[in-house]
């Protein structure tokens, strides 16, 4: 009922409406000085449940251990949000990596250009305007048509942590596309999905109560009849079929608990990419 209350109102009411919610306890840890440096109050955090710290340095040990991830990489961050992944990175990345994030909400991005970029240096971030009913209506480009702002072959390691989760198909066949072009020969993707497989969709019939994508559009499947963005859930042959063509080869799928396995690595779905 929550999400569904929260889903009336517009982007910059919603983003509103949680600062007010989370007033009181931002309050109480800044008089307290219980917040770490770098870390936004939860008011401003607009992306996903968690513990911002723990959830950054837990995907920290993701990108070393699944996909090989080195302190002298070229990174990039698509999505970065309010630098929940950039945090602990600052303390992975030596003088000889660089990260570079972007986000469409100029919100976050002004928080990390702030408060992590003016500390490191070889940490960058930029602001993209694009459209998405979910985190951002003010802006009106089509992200099915954006070129990511970097050259070809310029990174080591690129990834998305919830990104495609909250995109349209067009959206992320072309975001699949623009990974592989800036993408080093041999370098790795880290990406998360809520993939449906035959698995999934037998979880989602018997185990209702977990995350369910009712709204069925063919090869993806829709959470909300509200916010099409929201969270979207696609088919696992369909994104297989788009990486290849992006020149990127699936190597390691880590599903999640999101469906409700019994046995699962994370809550979203993990998929680990290289670029051939």
């Amino acid at each position: 009922m929550k999400r569904f209350l929260y889903y009336l109102f517009p982007v910059p009411i919603r983003l509103l409406v949680r600062r007010i919610y989370y007033l009181p306890a931002d309050l109480y840890d800044s008089i307290l000085g219980k917040r770490p440096q770098g870390v936004p109050p939860r008011g401003k955090i607009f992306i996903g449940p968690g513990d911002y710290v723990k959830l950054g340095e837990k995907f920290l040990r993701y990108f070393q251990e699944l996909a090989g991830l080195k302190p002298h990489y070229k990174v990039l961050d698509v999505g970065c949000g309010i630098g929940r992944m950039a945090l602990p990175l600052t303390g992975f990345i030596n003088k000889d990596g660089s990260y570079e994030g972007f986000d469409i909400v100029k919100s976050g991005i002004d928080w990390c250009e702030k408060n992590i970029a003016t500390r490191f240096p070889n940490f960058q971030f930029q602001y993209t305007g694009l459209y998405n009913q979910l985190y951002n209506t003010s802006d009106k480009v089509d992200a099915g048509n954006f070129v990511f702002p970097y050259l070809d072959s310029e990174f080591d390691f690129v990834f998305l942590t919830s990104v495609f989760t909250h995109m349209m198909p067009a959206e992320v066949e072309n975001y699949i596309n623009e990974i592989g072009r800036v993408m080093k020969p041999g370098a790795t993707s880290l990406m998360s999905f809520f993939i449906l497989n035959n698995e999934s969709k037998d979880l989602m019939i018997n185990r209702p109560t977990h995350m369910n994508f009712p709204i069925n559009k063919g090869f993806y499947g829709l959470h909300s009849a509200q916010v099409d963005t929201a969270n979207v859930a696609y088919d696992e042959e369909w994104i297989q079929e788009k990486l290849l063509k992006a020149g990127l080869k699936p190597d390691i799928i880590k599903y999640g608990q999101w469906c409700g396995r019994d046995s699962y690595f994370d809550y979203q779905d993990l998929l680990i990419c290289s670029k051939v």
